[in-house]
């Protein structure tokens, strides 16, 4: 199972690249879901209503099983898929890569824009900081008011961020902390007397 999954810190926006003519300029942005990625598009064709071309390629998901290459009318396969290939090749996921080009005059032919798109993505991503994500799951805790000192140490043991604390004769406790961590503390757990629990995946 994975615990993990690479991606960029924050958006990385206007790398330049320019050939024969035409202008490549280059943004990449954090994403983890429909909504942020059509924002994101929404802004740059915003901020260059007059470009040729809005190419771009993202991936989303632990394993980037959700993707698009978009060729935005260049030839097919010569834009989406040459940026795509640049995540493929930095291995980071939730991450959107556009290329806005301004056509010089110069046609470029499909192996020169194949190049050009490649290298446009591969520039911005360079500029980006790649960090590793862990995944998180949350927990809720039920447990007797007496047993919180022993739910607390087993909590700050595994690094567990307490998120809520109902502090009644029966407590009811919401901590998040690493999805690596979920066997073990369900097994500690598993073993205290009057204690329930659920996690609760997102």
């Amino acid at each position: 199972m994975t615990f993990e999954y690479k991606t960029i810190e924050k958006p990385i926006e206007n790398t330049l690249l320019k050939e024969k003519g035409s202008k490549f300029i280059g943004f990449a942005f954090p994403v983890t879901n429909e909504k942020e990625l059509k924002a994101a598009l929404e802004k740059i064709r915003e901020e260059h209503p007059k470009a040729t071309h809005h190419c771009y390629a993202f991936r989303m998901g632990l394993n980037g099983e959700n993707y698009r290459a978009n060729d935005d009318g260049e030839p097919s396969g010569s834009a989406g898929l040459p940026i795509y290939n640049q995540l493929l090749a930095n291995e980071i996921t939730n991450v959107l890569v556009i290329s806005v080009r301004y056509y010089g005059g110069t046609k470029l032919g499909v192996s020169g824009l194949v190049k050009a798109y490649k290298e446009c993505a591969k520039i911005t991503l360079e500029e980006a900081n790649i960090i590793t994500r862990e995944l998180e799951t949350e927990i809720e805790i039920q447990f007797n008011f007496n047993q919180q000192n022993t739910i607390f140490t087993l909590l700050s043991k595994f690094d567990a961020k307490v998120l809520n604390f109902d502090a009644n004769e029966n407590c009811i406790l919401t901590a998040s902390l690493k999805l690596a961590q979920k066997e073990s503390i369900s097994e500690k757990l598993s073993e205290m007397q009057h204690v329930s629990f659920e996690f609760n995946e997102h």
